[in-house]
């Protein structure tokens, strides 16, 4: 049997075949295809944005998100976890807020953001805790699993932009809180991680990147102290799926 070998002229006809007969849109979109269907597998997409109407296009990586969700963060949370996928080359995030939102800074959106801040993470239970707000004063009731889990669901409290102060009437009880069994993939960690980080006082401002595989988070950019740089350690241990942080953050030259 001859050798079968390919000059360029030959590669170059080829290639024009291929792409004469549709062969190489095929291969584009079969990837688009694995966006998309990953996009929809996704934790996040499963779990929190599972009420939302989200439609992922994606055509030849270039990912467009439209629909609607109930809450501005589940717009960003959509978006993040796309651009974790890999073959996402952009992200046109054309979702739209529907619904009631509260005014900002008010007792309802502050409300909306200690629940939010508490929604990712594995050693606080967003479900089962209530919180009402009033002049910025937050007050949280139900049940910890622990002294050290009421301890850091107020310390997440605290830390959200417009509370003045905690009441912390979580009564420890019961079984500590137990997260869903199911594996979290590493788009919806990067994604939930950067949404923490935003919710938060202490690190919304932070130059922070984030890389997650398999369940092994690398975090890099900028840091303005060691306070900073190692709160952002914590936010990323706590959060569903996380195996191990890397913080390769550099405090930042005053």
């Amino acid at each position: 049997m001859r050798p079968f070998s390919l000059t360029l002229p030959a590669i170059i006809m080829t290639s024009a075949a291929l792409t004469l007969a549709g062969g190489l849109p095929l291969l584009a979109s079969s990837s688009d295809h694995r966006i998309e269907t990953s996009a929809r597998s996704s934790y996040n997409f499963k779990v929190y944005l599972k009420d939302d109407n989200i439609k992922v296009v994606s055509a030849g990586g270039a990912v467009t998100l439209t629909g609607t969700v109930s809450q501005e963060y589940h717009k960003s949370l959509a978006q993040e976890t796309l651009n974790g996928l890999a073959g996402v080359r952009s992200v046109d995030n054309q979702l739209v807020v529907v619904g009631d939102q509260p005014t900002e800074h008010s007792d309802k959106w502050i409300t909306m953001k200690v629940k939010t801040a508490l929604t990712f993470h594995k050693n606080v239970s967003a479900t089962e805790t209530e919180v009402t707000t009033q002049n910025g004063v937050v007050t949280l009731t139900g049940t910890a699993g622990s002294e050290a889990k009421k301890e850091l669901t107020g310390a997440y409290a605290m830390d959200v932009e417009g509370v003045t102060s905690v009441r912390n009437d979580l009564a420890v009880a019961g079984k500590p809180h137990e997260g869903l069994g199911e594996k979290v993939d590493d788009a919806s960690i990067t994604a939930q991680i950067k949404t923490s980080l935003l919710f938060r006082k202490s690190t919304h401002s932070l130059s922070t990147r984030v890389r997650t595989r398999d369940g092994v988070v690398t975090l890099h950019g900028e840091a303005r102290n060691l306070a900073e740089k190692d709160l952002a350690t914590k936010v990323a241990e706590d959060i569903k799926g996380v195996k191990a942080v890397h913080n390769r953050m550099t405090l930042r030259l005053s």
